[in-house]
């Protein structure tokens, strides 16, 4: 592969810092890779090379010759347990996904991807979107099972794009609960944004991304609650941390607060969420449709033991 060369006149506001530090404001790279160019000799300043601490000076011409772009992803076609196809037309592919199965290929996933199960199905998906991600509208988190819908056509995956970005289309979920909520149905209107000690995981936070949960109770148990989600937006994690915020956090979900003593004696070993149902308008017919999933076989025997 051909490298890119860059040239451009070193900024004012760059002017006076180091070179690895202002590659990598001005190029979006990392100081890493900019210190790794520079010692390779790959920047130079009016024609001649400089090391990663040298500074720059305003008005002098630099010539960057970028690292080789990494391999495109690419989804791994295999056979997917337990991924079923609810409903299939020319337009889009709505399948029920199961717990441990990532939407599409991600830096550092090894497991298996829809994307990768639907192309060894001998489904068509959708060419639009970023190569990895061709015909994916929408996602699933790989811990979390359910109805997800795929673009098929060019025409499916506009629309639906559009529609989940416009929240046009309605998200069911059912979740498991701990305890009680109070009251039995309400709106969590709280800011989602990474937790501030554990960046892997996320929390209600100030400075959050506007995040609206709504939630109704289905069937009460004496220590869990079966609860029916809609969602307004769609941040990582919403559910989970929006009932873990209200102290009523998913069974099975320890990242989240749950007691792990009642998911042992209900056989489980993630959290007790699921997307039932998906409603949006279909891109071919202008129709209302919905589409339903049902419960995998761990969820179901967690409720019928909680039932007893």
């Amino acid at each position: 592969m051909s490298r890119e060369i860059r040239n451009l006149p070193v900024p004012e506001g760059l002017a006076g810092m180091r070179v690895d530090a202002a590659l990598s404001k001005l190029l979006g790279i990392s100081r890493t890779v900019a210190a790794e160019l520079a010692a390779d000799g790959d920047v130079l300043v009016d024609g001649a090379a400089v090391g990663k601490s040298d500074r720059l000076t305003e008005g002098t011409w630099l010539e960057v010759t970028l690292p080789e772009p990494a391999e495109p992803l690419t989804p791994k076609v295999e056979r997917v347990e337990g991924l079923d196809v609810l409903y299939s037309d020319s337009h889009i592919i709505a399948v029920n996904k199961p717990v441990g199965v990532a939407a599409h290929p991600t830096v550092g996933w090894e497991g298996p991807t829809v994307v990768g199960g639907l192309a060894a199905a001998g489904f068509r998906i959708s060419t639009s979107g970023p190569p990895e991600r061709k015909g994916i509208v929408q996602r699933l988190d790989v811990g979390t099972s359910g109805v997800m819908v795929v673009a098929a056509s060019e025409r499916g995956y506009s629309v639906l794009k559009q529609a989940f970005r416009d929240r046009t289309v309605e998200k069911t979920y059912h979740a498991l609960v701990q305890g009680h909520p109070d009251p039995f149905s309400g709106t969590i209107d709280a800011p989602i944004g990474r937790h501030p000690s554990a960046g892997w995981r996320f929390a209600v936070t100030s400075d959050g991304k506007h995040a609206v949960t709504h939630y109704e109770t289905i069937e009460a148990f004496p220590e869990a609650t079966l609860v029916e989600v809609s969602l307004e937006t769609g941040r990582t994690h919403q559910i989970r941390v929006h009932m873990s915020a209200i102290k009523h956090p998913c069974v099975g979900d320890p990242m989240y607060g749950s007691n792990p003593e009642l998911a042992g004696r209900l056989g489980l070993t993630r959290q007790w969420l699921h997307a039932v149902r998906l409603g949006f308008t279909h891109p071919g017919t202008g129709r209302w449709t919905e589409i339903e999933a049902p419960y995998p076989d761990d969820l179901q025997h967690a409720l019928d033991v909680v039932r007893k």
